[in-house]
């Protein structure tokens, strides 16, 4: 038994309802690691999960789905899911409970040997929209030499979807504002302007038509864009908008999708040895100190700058 630092939620709301703890962390047993976090990742979801409007008997909340850190303790006989692990080993870890903690105890199922071409940070954050991005493209269908339209390109999930289909061999068009056009070009994306006009500026940029439209933003408009230039409803995906899209025939993927759980555990392995390769990084747009959680949640929940949010705990 150990001792941690953890996050918890004790009523429902914002950043105001996070307290910090003192909790015990077990020993591992078979099929166990501990693991001594040095960065927590942070994703929307994280502000779901303590939103308002939830059964009061769920309380108090951990927060928190991805980590990466150091093998700390394993349990007997136990390998991690990647294979062998060994006290000291760096890893990553996704989808636990609990994640904005100093160490916790966790399934190996859940944890592998972290990219080397990635630091903590960028690990802590790699798995949840990686796998999402892939989840996307499959359930599209999206196949080398077409056109998708891409809504949302410089959410966290966008760029993991930029970096995918480049590699698929899939051309993107991504909506995104245009202070920030540099940067959806800088994964190889045309990008376009989201508002009044889209349709119009979609078919400009992409006379060959669009094959199957990606939505990780949920607006009216993404839904209206991509029904009116994607014949094949089921080559429309969302990942936000599930009672539009089963009012209109089109795709949701997420928990809510029997498919979805199986297909993201499978592509875990394949999104770890794109970022082993250098084929897929994470770009972060801020760190925080690890107890500055509130002040980071407030951020997670505000427009920033593109680029993914991180608590960092000093080894």
């Amino acid at each position: 038994m150990t001792q941690a630092r953890k996050w918890m939620a004790i009523d429902f709301g914002g950043p105001e309802v996070l307290r910090m703890i003192d909790v015990d962390v077990p020993d591992p047993g078979p099929g166990e690691v501990r693991i001594e976090v040095r960065a927590a990742g942070m994703n929307p979801a994280d502000a779901k999960h303590i939103a308002p409007g939830q059964d009061p008997g769920l309380l108090p909340l951990s927060i928190g789905f991805e980590v990466a850190g150091v093998v700390s303790r394993l349990g007997p006989d136990t390998h991690l899911a990647s294979g062998r692990g060994a006290v000291g080993d760096s890893v990553v870890a996704s989808t636990v409970n609990g994640g904005y903690a100093t160490a916790m105890t966790v399934p190996t199922s859940s944890v592998f040997a972290m990219p080397r071409s990635l630091n903590f940070p960028e690990a802590a954050n790699l798995l949840l929209v990686g796998t999402t991005a892939a989840d996307l493209l499959h359930a599209s269908a999206a196949r080398p030499g077409e056109s998708v339209l891409l809504h949302g390109a410089t959410g966290a999930v966008g760029v993991s979807v930029l970096q995918q289909a480049r590699r698929l061999g899939v051309r993107v068009v991504g909506t995104a504002s245009p202070g920030n056009f540099d940067f959806v070009r800088r994964f190889g994306a045309t990008p376009v302007g989201y508002g009044p006009g889209l349709l119009d500026r979609v078919r400009d940029a992409a006379p060959e038509g669009i094959a199957a439209a990606l939505d990780t933003v949920g607006s009216e408009e993404a839904g209206d864009v991509s029904l009116a230039l994607v014949a094949d409803r089921e080559r429309i995906v969302t990942i936000v908008a599930a009672p539009r899209a089963k009012a209109e025939g089109y795709v949701f993927v997420g928990a809510a999708n029997a498919r979805s759980g199986p297909f993201r555990a499978q592509a875990r392995a394949r999104i770890l040895k794109l970022a082993q390769n250098g084929d897929l990084v994470v770009p972060m747009a801020q760190t925080f100190g690890f107890t500055d959680a509130p002040a980071a949640l407030a951020a997670l929940t505000r427009p920033h700058t593109p680029g993914k949010l991180a608590l960092v705990i000093e080894g």
